[in-house]
């Protein structure tokens, strides 16, 4: 169990380093093209959801959150001999975290990787975690109802 806790917390300190080196580096607004067409690195301040929908609605956002972490740290305990499941919440906790630092510290969150050939909001290690937490959920309740 110390091995999930431990991961997320390394989880998180990855997405805060890379938001303070992008947020130290890279100009405000600005963007960098990492891979032509594909991938670009900005430095971008979200105080919304995706697409800044809700934005500057701080309080909700972290309502919402400490409700979301106390969902998820029952679930954990609930399908805590479960490793597919504790890894999805894993994520979703380290990335929920990482998000809930920077509103909580900044009063946004700082979102850096760009994609060049969609239209798709700025995101951050956090919400990467949260994605492939929620993908990883998905696959275990269908894998789950297959079983039955």
């Amino acid at each position: 169990m110390w091995l999930y806790g431990l991961l997320i917390v390394l989880l998180v300190v990855i997405d805060q380093v890379v938001k303070f080196i992008v947020s130290t580096s890279i100009k405000l607004g600005t963007s960098k093209v990492v891979i032509s067409g594909v991938l670009g690195i900005a430095n971008v301040r979200n105080d919304g959801a995706a697409w800044n929908i809700l934005s500057g609605q701080q309080w909700l956002f972290n309502i919402i959150t400490l409700i979301a972490l106390v969902f998820m740290g029952y679930c954990c305990y609930r399908f805590r001999h479960d490793k597919l499941y504790m890894i999805s919440f894993v994520l979703l906790l380290a990335g929920t975290l990482g998000n809930f630092i920077d509103r909580v510290r900044l009063g946004y969150v700082v979102d850096m990787f760009e994609t060049l050939f969609i239209n798709f909001p700025v995101f951050n290690v956090a919400d990467t975690c949260l994605t492939i937490g929620v993908i990883l959920i998905i696959y275990a309740m269908i894998k789950d109802e297959n079983n039955e």
